[in-house]
């Protein structure tokens, strides 16, 4: 079938299976130029949440940049005959035809991570991969990149909803219409005391904890292994929407689990962090209050500047700079932290004279102008690309298979 892209309000309801694959292909290519090998570097990885955004990147750089074997758990809708399926779906598909074409080792599991029946899989997946590749079953990086906006919790069988909601009163600010540049007000309710614990349950550091305790009960997890989940702090003109809202309690509750993790493992070596990243356009960022016409803006600025970055450049950066230096990927604590023990990439984006020059020029937006003002069309693009549509080589008018790639 011939496949356009589906958009209302700021959601993308279809995807395109060749526009996903040349993006993992793009991303891919970055990986192997940019990618600096060292002593030390990860030869098993599991990634949990391996289909999108940080997740993906992740488990692109692990494998094409080290050739490290990985292991990727996600949740995604396969296409059908008649219906495409998830940009997930598709990226699991070309990652593993493109680590099969290049001899490394990839299995990829599509289940509900929060379970423990899918625990208990990723565990029989880990020493599967790690027999095919020859090395020991010992997890050197677990990546905890969960986006999901419901949970079951495996011990009492009860499903959390998150919401996205400021908390103590209501909120609004401006939003963007990608696809028009039409600028509104949006507005948010307060959280109630059970969204807020619901939103926690669901995006916290809970099922991160359950994941590590697993692994190192199955015996898995190797002396000094390193674990990371993904977080964004931001600008104070999100903190109502996002900081200091229910987001922010549960990337709270994150911290609070990296610390906890990391008490457990660096006896031997090992360690846990939260990596604080840029801000992207992901399927969520572009429905949050405010976020679109920040982001619109920012790109705009850093592009002029030529700090801009996408996923795979973030995620080049926490390996080449951070994780995987010569220094500290021999040892966890060289691992360069601020003073919260929190990974910074979001480095570039928080210097002074970056939010300065975004605040002023978004004093600048109007209607009429939001075009010359801002990078919309980068973030519309953007968002296309998380789709797959809007990708350099790709033929929209042809007939494309939807079952498969």
């Amino acid at each position: 079938m011939i496949i356009k892209p589906m958009v209302r309000n700021n959601i993308c309801l279809n995807s395109h299976p060749k526009g996903c694959v040349e993006v993992v292909k793009n991303q891919i290519d970055y990986a192997k130029k940019h990618i600096t090998k060292v002593d030390g570097a990860p030869k098993l990885v599991l990634v949990i949440g391996c289909s999108t955004g940080y997740g993906l990147s992740s488990r692109i750089g692990a494998a094409f940049g080290y050739g490290t074997a990985t292991v990727g758990i996600s949740f995604e809708k396969a296409g059908s005959a008649t219906k495409p399926g998830t940009p997930g779906f598709y990226n699991n598909a070309a990652f593993d035809a493109e680590a099969a074409k290049a001899g490394i080792v990839s299995k990829t599991l599509d289940g509900d991570a929060f379970s423990n029946e899918m625990k208990d899989s990723a565990i029989a997946a880990v020493k599967e991969a790690a027999a095919k590749a020859g090395i020991p079953a010992l997890i050197d990086l677990v990546v905890y990149s969960l986006a999901s906006p419901v949970r079951t919790d495996p011990k009492d069988g009860v499903m959390y909803k998150s919401v996205i909601k400021p908390i103590g009163r209501a909120y609004s600010g401006k939003t963007i219409d990608m696809l028009t540049g039409k600028i509104s007000a949006a507005t948010a309710e307060p959280a109630t005391e059970e969204e807020i614990a619901s939103t926690v349950k669901v995006m916290g550091g809970e099922d991160w904890e359950l994941w590590i305790d697993a692994l190192s009960k199955a015996g898995v997890l190797a002396p000094a292994v390193r674990t990371v989940a993904y977080t964004y702090i931001g600008p104070e003109l999100s903190w109502a929407i996002y900081k200091n809202g229910t987001i922010g309690k549960a990337k709270e509750d994150l911290e609070r689990a990296a610390n906890d993790i990391n008490g457990k493992l660096s006896a031997a070596g090992g360690a846990a962090w939260v990596s604080v990243n840029k801000a992207l356009v992901t399927r969520a960022s572009a429905v949050i209050p405010i976020i679109p016409f920040y982001i619109s803006t920012l790109f705009k600025i850093m592009k002029e500047q030529g700090t801009h970055e996408g996923c795979i450049e973030q995620l080049v950066r926490l390996y080449n700079e951070r994780l995987y230096t010569t220094e500290s990927a021999k040892d966890a604590k060289k691992v360069p932290v601020d003073d919260a023990r929190r990974i910074r990439i979001d480095d570039w984006e928080m210097k002074d004279e970056i939010q300065e020059a975004v605040n002023r020029q978004m004093e600048k937006v109007t209607e009429e102008n939001i075009f010359e003002t801002t990078d919309i069309a980068g973030f519309k693009h953007d968002f296309l690309e998380v789709h797959g549509f809007d990708v350099t080589g790709v033929d929209y008018e042809a007939d494309v298979e939807t079952a498969g790639i």
